[in-house]
């Protein structure tokens, strides 16, 4: 059983989509949909599509195509809630790049479609495929770290900026979706301070707090303004740290090891070592293809990336908004799990 699929918007990340569903056995691609008449040209010429593949530069030449089953929305984040709604409506399954929307209330709403519909809609949130995230669930499920501290990560770089959203917008939401899949749980209150040098209104610099209902903390550093790029996340328990470093040269996924011996007044570290933990190879993008493509043949919802989790991340970073709107006060998040 092959699946026709559409994809919409060719831009960075929709050539990476185009390239996995015409690779993949299980789809058909049937369409891709990009105003840019230069971009679907050099994808034509790329992949060496067959006239079969319609490109159109507008969803609405495409939109009744005979035999389409699924579509891939790639376009910027301010116009998903119109094209989902509408392809829903169509009844079309749906693989959303993220964020799913600007606003919970539209991503709820979208979710309540979907089930009307009996269509499954999707987020690419990539991370949640990433060989080395889901190890570290693993890892976190075996209680490997002991008793849990608190969480840090470090997403920072010089550039791209933005200039529709801020850097917390634009990078948070990956770092929050990995620290919620290791735990287990959402955040039920966070924080955020933030500092603009570059353009009015968008923070270049933001810091970010996420309280979970189990009392862990995670601290977060978000910057588009720094040479130094860091692609850091770890947890700190009583007998480790879990590390997921994109950019090791070793291994994106170690467990440093370490606790204490205490001797009077002292504290000395004690049984410290490295520990690499061995992935699965592949790439995130494929696994999320291979995902997408598995429920819309069951017709079941994910069970790592659905809908109401791309809603859920929604609410959180409209929360955080709140709080670096007020000044860095607490907000507290209402889940809709």
């Amino acid at each position: 059983m092959t699946i026709k699929v559409a994809v919409l918007g060719a831009g960075r990340w929709g050539v990476h989509l185009v390239r996995n569903f015409l690779e993949n056995p299980q789809a058909r691609l049937m369409a891709v949909v990009d105003p840019n008449l230069d971009r679907l040209a050099a994808l034509r010429s790329r992949y060496q599509l067959d006239e079969s593949v319609v490109l159109a530069t507008d969803w609405q030449q495409v939109r009744a195509l005979p035999e389409l089953e699924a579509v891939a929305i790639v376009t910027p984040a301010s116009t998903h809630y119109t094209l989902i709604a509408d392809a829903l409506q169509q009844g079309y399954h749906v693989l959303a790049e993220k964020p799913l929307t600007l606003y919970p209330d539209e991503c709820y709403e979208l979710c309540r479609l979907a089930e009307q519909q009996q269509r499954q809609l999707v987020v690419d949130h990539t991370y949640l495929f990433h060989s080395a995230v889901i190890g570290g669930q693993a890892v976190m499920q075996k209680g490997t770290l002991g008793e849990l501290r608190y969480g840090y990560a470090a997403r920072t770089h010089l550039g791209p900026v933005r200039q529709d959203v801020d850097a917390m917008w634009d990078l948070a939401i990956h770092d929050i979706a990995i620290f919620n899949s290791w735990l287990g749980e959402t955040p039920s209150q966070v924080q955020a301070t933030g500092n603009v040098w570059l353009q009015n209104g968008l923070a270049d610099l933001v810091w970010v707090t996420l309280t979970y209902p189990s009392g862990f903390q995670a601290y977060i550093h978000l910057c588009w303004l720094n040479p130094d790029k860091q692609r850091r996340l770890a947890v700190v328990g009583s007998q480790g740290t879990l590390i997921f470093d994109e950019l090791s040269t070793e291994s994106p996924l170690m467990i440093q090891h370490g606790t204490f011996d205490r001797n009077g007044n002292k504290f000395d570290p004690i049984n410290q070592s490295r520990e690499v933990v061995n992935l699965e190879s592949g790439e995130p993008l494929k696994r999320v293809c291979e995902h997408f493509l598995s429920c819309v043949s069951q017709n079941a919802p994910s069970t790592v990336s659905s809908g109401l989790v791309g809603a859920n991340l929604v609410q959180i970073l409209r929360a955080l908004t709140e709080s670096l709107e007020k000044g860095g006060v607490p907000i507290s998040v209402n889940q809709l799990l």
